[in-house]
């Protein structure tokens, strides 16, 4: 069933408030408690760049989903995507406020990473929920590995930084297993290696830009 024109009325408010809004968390943010570490200026600067990187990361997982929940024929399908958006716009809430804490700021090129991400869930969802799903769940298996990279580059002393990674691999995890729970396909090994590259290019253009 194609898209009708509430539903990308309500899309364009979305992608609004995702790429310019604040982001709001019902859950309380992972490390709230913890103590800030003591730093040198060139490592809250690196952290402050990796969760930029990060925070662009979540911007592409709102604008996949948004895009495949609007094209996404199964209501179960498009329930489980929602879900799933819903978590990473906690995520985006929580690499949002630790870019604040550590003095960074958040990626200049964030409207061009959601344009393009949407438009390659939209296709997704094109494509039918068998394979909607499998580009979810790869997506999500991607992010882990990204995520357990960052937390292998952190600052041994920065708690408050890891305490939100492990939240969001732990978060990312369930979601690839939720995507394959629900009907999710094995994407070919090309598809893979595209979203390889592409991820390669936003998060080493992101840790600058």
């Amino acid at each position: 069933m194609l898209p009708t024109l509430d539903d990308l009325i309500v899309v364009f408010d979305k992608g609004l408030r995702t790429v310019f809004a604040p982001a709001q968390s019902l859950r309380p943010v992972p490390g709230e408690g913890l103590a800030e570490a003591e730093m040198t200026g060139e490592q809250r600067a690196h952290v402050a760049a990796l969760m930029r990187v990060n925070h662009s990361g979540e911007i592409c997982a709102q604008a996949l989903y948004q895009g495949q929940a609007l094209t996404a024929r199964n209501p179960d399908a498009r329930a489980a995507l929602e879900r799933a958006a819903q978590e990473e716009t906690e995520h985006l809430a929580w690499t949002e406020r630790r870019i604040g804490e550590l003095g960074g700021r958040k990626s200049l090129l964030n409207p061009a990473w959601y344009a393009g991400s949407f438009a390659f869930g939209a296709l997704a969802g094109l494509l039918g929920d068998r394979w909607n799903l499998g580009f979810l769940a790869e997506t999500e298996r991607q992010v882990v590995k990204h995520l357990e990279g960052h937390l292998q580059r952190l600052p041994a002393a920065d708690e408050k930084s890891r305490a939100v990674l492990e939240q969001m691999k732990e978060d990312e995890a369930r979601h690839a297993t939720s995507a394959i729970t629900h009907g999710g396909g094995d994407l070919p090994e090309p598809a893979k290696l595209g979203m390889r590259l592409s991820s390669k290019v936003m998060t080493e253009t992101a840790y600058w830009i």
